[in-house]
């Protein structure tokens, strides 16, 4: 298992990489008695906070596997995150995306100097892809987030939080393949027991809460996982190591529907420092309309795990927003 000291020495290693995202005070009407702030991982260099993780995971290689270049399979922001990571050590990277990934982050991976691989629309297809060009080329995989090194570099955001605000009562981070919030959650929980920590998913990729419920992991099928707008959380099931982080570390998770993150999003954009891409949105729309369903406490952190979203969606959710209003 991952631990504080693995979690700090991460910290060290990403110093001057990735930044130290400070929070934000978010305004809404029950602001008196629930305060809410936000940890912008949308201002990482690559507008994601899996940077952490990929730059943690690829600089802790060995020289001779560094050489061999590097391989994962992502819908877009890890991708991202491996390729800065890649070219800011010296590796080849190769990226394997799937065919309804946004072109933003497509466009934005490619940038970086990746080499990108399409595939269809299930986590479980381009994972398959991945490994078999590793076992082809000798490339070293980069796990999105089944990986304890990963699990290490995203619990840096916990150590952050509580470095900027000790007195914090509940940390809610979006759930995806469970990378962020099993770092997030380690962090945070070894460091002190009696912080809450929530996962947030959509009702449509709501995997983690059903295998949190079950005791063991459930999978969805990649046509129900591929509805949701939350591009960034489609993850069929969540790892088997983060799994382990979760039923340890976390409390509980909450899911949201389709409109709650598109008005967290909505929300969201009214500040330029908090633009959200809908996944980066989730853990907001859970502190907003799943009150009954989180602790009663007064000091709030959600994480805005991303900002990539494509200019044109944006714009047509205001619009819609607005067009609403108006009637």
């Amino acid at each position: 298992m991952v631990t504080l000291a693995d979690i700090h020495f991460a910290q060290t290693r990403i110093r001057g990489v990735a930044a130290h995202t400070r929070l934000i005070e978010f305004n809404h009407p029950e602001s008196a008695s629930r305060r809410l702030f936000l940890k912008p991982e949308n201002q990482q260099p690559i507008g994601a906070f899996k940077l952490r993780g990929a730059y943690n995971k690829i600089a802790s290689l060995s020289e001779e596997d560094r050489k061999r270049g590097v391989i994962t399979y992502s819908s877009g922001n890890h991708g991202q995150g491996v390729a800065y990571a890649a070219r800011a050590l010296g590796v080849k990277a190769v990226i394997v995306m799937p065919d309804n990934a946004p072109a933003i982050k497509r466009e934005a991976t490619a940038a970086l100097g990746a080499e990108i691989v399409i595939v269809g629309p299930g986590s479980a297809e381009r994972q398959l892809k991945a490994e078999e060009l590793a076992a082809q080329h000798g490339y070293i995989i980069v796990p999105p987030y089944n990986d304890e090194q990963i699990i290490a570099g995203q619990g840096t955001m916990g150590l952050e939080i509580l470095e900027d605000m000790p007195e914090v009562e509940t940390v809610l981070a979006p759930v995806g393949g469970g990378g962020m919030i099993s770092g997030v959650a380690t962090a945070i929980k070894l460091s002190n027991s009696s912080i809450k920590v929530i996962g947030v998913e959509p009702e449509l990729a709501a995997d983690a809460q059903a295998s949190l419920r079950a005791g063991k992991i459930v999978q969805f099928p990649a046509d129900e996982v591929s509805r949701t707008i939350a591009d960034g959380l489609r993850t069929q099931s969540i790892g088997p190591i983060n799994f382990e982080y979760i039923r340890r570390y976390v409390d509980d998770i909450v899911t949201v529907s389709e409109d709650e993150i598109r008005e967290a999003v909505r929300l969201l954009a009214a500040n330029p420092q908090t633009v959200a891409e809908p996944s980066g949105a989730v853990a907001v729309a859970g502190f907003l309309f799943r009150r009954d369903q989180l602790p009663k406490t007064k000091l709030n952190v959600a994480i805005i795990s991303g900002g990539n979203i494509d200019p044109k969606m944006l714009e047509k959710m205001l619009e819609e927003f607005r067009r609403g209003s108006a009637r």
